[in-house]
């Protein structure tokens, strides 16, 4: 699908020749059933003996279900780039001076894929990738005993691509959620979910790591195994040999695209998070420590490789290039330069671990931040915040806040303007737009430095500023006379 493909370039540099492959849907559920212990009996099996993982595939299974994801056919308006050579007529009716660019609408093909998820409550609450079902028309949910259901997208989270969906049902096969901290390496685990189109698929592996981190989402602490994962897995479960879930399976790391390697997975402790935050607030409420920094093996090698000798009293821990002013960190008193160790008093050893920390919390939560400055051990409680810099709660804003309508401009109003898009206000009522000033009538063409071609763009941006460091909107645009204004829109007092 396209929006692998995106992916893909956007990992290249990062892998160099290694691939990252993201496989298609999966979807898990909400408020699951938490783990006991202490009901199973983990049976013990003596060194050097199989293990017996026939449990674990049937109290899994009919948990993880197939999704078919559509997206239909839409009439686009695309720019075309002049050309000297072209002919005045194209070959799709259009008409062209030679030499100069303009527009053409095309209809986009019908898209669909298949992909995996995860029931997690018995009231229809499914678990998987946002990657899966970013664009949606339509989702539709078969359940191991071959039932369908439409679902509903309650949210998503591109940070740590996870994404929350409903189906109406009552007493589904709800997975028990285990801990992901509990999970150890060399352990074995079972991928469930619906690789390469084949429905209802076990493959076995051990864990082999933790806390990995390769640059594909915001915030990542990945499970490392090297049980099968293919096309068609992601959103699928990570479980153990008790059948209870560990992780979201969400891509694979391979030189080929086809399992030749490692898979990854998402752990239960940041899903918990993420779950929990989209039922409630429908958008992850994030917290930030405030600092830009490296794990400090990496900047010590990196201190090498320039004649460089650096001694900061430890090789594990998060070295900090640099602090956010009004940040956690900068609260705790931490410095460029220091060595973060220890988050709430468990040892800290690379980014990975520091973002899995802290994306258990919620701006407000108490965080105790461990580190060495000038090799000398501190530690300090502070209370984390939110990307703005404070600890209210963010919630994602949508059109309905301006208090406005809008359509795409004529072709009429393109030639009197000479304008090739905008979005027309054509009603103001009581709302942002009005409290900033603007009237019916303006035409709205730029807003944070993004073109506004129809109402699905202009929503994106502004559902994006909402949750972002800054959370306003700069509009650019002009009036049917041909006036440039420009407006800024706070969306949060």
């Amino acid at each position: 699908m396209k929006r692998m493909k995106k992916v893909l370039n956007y990992m290249t540099p990062v892998l160099a020749s290694v691939a990252i492959v993201f496989s298609v849907a999966a979807f898990t559920k909400a408020g699951a059933a938490t783990a006991n212990n202490s009901a199973l009996t983990e049976q013990s099996t003596p060194a050097g003996q199989p293990v017996d993982l026939t449990y674990a595939a049937e109290k899994s299974l009919p948990s993880v279900v197939h999704i078919k994801y559509v997206q239909n056919s839409r009439i686009q308006t695309i720019d075309v780039e002049s050309d000297p050579f072209s002919d005045f007529f194209d070959p799709f009716g259009g008409f062209f001076g030679r030499g100069q660019g303009g527009q053409r609408k095309i209809q986009t093909p019908k898209k669909e894929a298949t992909g995996s998820g995860v029931i997690i409550s018995a009231d229809g609450y499914i678990v998987t990738n946002n990657h899966v079902v970013a664009g949606a028309d339509e989702l539709t949910v078969t359940l191991n005993d071959n039932r369908e259901f439409s679902a509903r997208i309650i949210g998503t989270d591109e940070t740590t691509d996870l994404a929350l969906i409903k189906i109406e049902g009552k007493n589904l096969p709800a997975i028990t959620i285990a801990s992901s901290d509990d999970l150890k390496v060399g352990e074995w685990v079972l991928a469930v979910g619906n690789p390469l189109g084949l429905n209802n698929t076990v493959t076995a592996g051990i864990v082999s790591a933790k806390a990995r981190s390769l640059g594909a989402n915001g915030v990542e602490s990945f499970i490392q195994t090297d049980a099968a994962i293919n096309q068609g897995n992601s959103g699928g479960a990570l479980v153990n040999t008790r059948g209870e879930l560990v992780g979201i399976n969400a891509m694979l790391y391979s030189q080929t695209g086809s399992n030749i390697g490692y898979g990854f997975a998402i752990p239960t402790t940041i899903m918990n998070k993420v779950v929990a935050d989209l039922k409630q607030y429908g958008t992850v409420q994030r917290a930030f420590v405030g600092i830009k920094g490296k794990d400090v093996k990496r900047y010590v090698d990196e201190m090498k490789a320039q004649d460089r000798e650096v001694d900061l009293g430890t090789m594990e821990g998060i070295y900090v290039a640099e602090v956010m002013e009004g940040g956690a960190a900068a609260d705790a008193g931490v410095t460029t330069g220091d060595v973060i160790i220890e988050a709430d008093g468990h040892k800290i050893t690379k980014f990975a671990e520091l973002q899995e920390a802290v994306a258990r919390k919620r701006p407000g939560d108490k965080m105790t931040i461990t580190y060495l400055h000038n090799k000398k051990k501190k530690s300090e409680t502070v209370t984390l915040k939110n990307e703005q810099g404070n600890t209210r709660v963010i919630q994602n804003q949508d059109l309905d806040a301006l208090g406005a309508n809008f359509r795409a401009i004529t072709d009429q109003q393109k030639q009197q303007l000479g304008i090739s898009y905008g979005l027309e206000v054509t009603k103001v009522s009581s709302g942002l737009l009005q409290k900033a000033g603007m009237s019916k009538g303006f035409i709205i063409q730029r807003v944070n430095d993004e073109n506004i071609k129809s109402i699905e763009d202009l929503q994106k941006v502004v559902k994006k500023a909402s949750t972002s460091r800054e959370p306003v909107l700069y509009i650019q645009g002009l009036y049917p006379t041909g006036k440039k204004a420009y407006f800024a829109v706070p969306l949060q007092e």
